[in-house]
């Protein structure tokens, strides 16, 4: 049986399996929809890894698990409408704009019959996730009403370090180094994990404990790259403190927690296609096995 490790298993929408619903249902399989950090990158010179923010896709066991609701939220939406009923569950690291920003135009939520299961942390003092994600994180900032949800919408608090089963999924959480906090998960299943960190920010002391804890020895390992280490360390311009890291550190972790595969994510407004080229071949210069988030990309784990 091929593993995530080998190169036949990572495709994309180039490829000749061009979607995450050509694999088995019954597979762990994940899917970018968007891969952006901060803001939306329209453009020619972000056309070959895209200009949506964050957003993920993971077919696991026959569910359907969505991470991040940014514009990438709004291309899955337009998919998932050939699948009508659908039912998923949503989690979010934070609610950063480039996090939420494709929920108010995320069209199977405002469609009867769906359910979504949503879940994330709450502030301390947030009173429920529902009163939370409704009132303060989309009516704030949704360009449409949001009366029009007609989709029944379930939500769930969870706390970083819980964990939880779906079925025979184990999700577990850790604590991520970000401004106003967010939350990474690990996604395990039938022998398989990924683990999606976004956003966060190493330590400059030593590698951060709770990332190293919920990583190790995981099949993949998507993690916030948005800097490299000269931009990260600018004099000019310096992002520390900013809450997010470097492709450096991504490797650094990946070879200390024994991961098998890193993603590169959470790419900077500022990088266009042919930077991320250069990242990408100093990146697997280093760890070859490494791989650039982009659009479309398609990462079977397992069966």
């Amino acid at each position: 049986m091929e593993t995530a490790t080998t190169p036949a298993m990572v495709t994309s929408l180039d490829s000749p399996n061009p979607s995450i619903s050509s694999f088995n249902p019954n597979d762990f399989v994940v899917q970018f929809w968007g891969v952006r950090g901060s803001i939306p990158t329209p453009g020619k010179s972000t056309i070959r890894y895209g200009g949506n923010t964050s957003c993920l896709e993971m077919r696991v066991a026959g569910k359907r698990l969505i991470f991040d609701g940014g514009t990438g939220l709004r291309m899955l939406g337009d998919a998932m409408m050939a699948e009508m009923p659908i039912e998923a569950y949503m989690f979010f690291t934070h609610y950063h704009w480039d996090h939420i920003q494709g929920f108010p135009l995320f069209t199977p939520a405002f469609l009867p019959g769906n359910r979504f299961h949503i879940y994330g942390s709450i502030p301390p003092e947030g009173e429920s996730m529902k009163k939370h994600f409704i009132e303060r994180v989309l009516h704030p900032n949704s360009s449409v009403p949001l009366k029009g949800l007609q989709a029944d919408l379930r939500f769930h608090e969870l706390k970083a370090g819980d964990s939880m089963m779906l079925d025979d999924i184990k999700i577990e959480t850790g604590q991520l180094n970000h401004p106003n906090t967010a939350m990474g998960y690990r996604i395990t299943w039938n022998g398989r994990s990924v683990v999606y960190c976004s956003d966060t920010e190493h330590l400059p002391d030593g590698l951060d404990e709770n990332v190293l804890n919920l990583s190790q020895d995981a099949d993949v390992l998507i993690y916030d790259a948005m800097y490299t280490d000269e931009e990260y360390h600018s004099p000019k311009s310096p992002k520390v403190g900013w809450g997010h890291s470097t492709w450096q550190e991504a490797v650094k972790m990946a070879q200390a927690a024994g991961v098998k595969r890193v993603v590169i994510f959470h790419h900077d407004p500022t990088h266009s296609d042919d930077f991320l080229d250069q990242i990408e071949q100093e990146v697997q210069a280093v760890f070859p096995k490494a791989i650039m988030a982009r659009e479309g990309l398609v990462v079977p784990i397992g069966v």
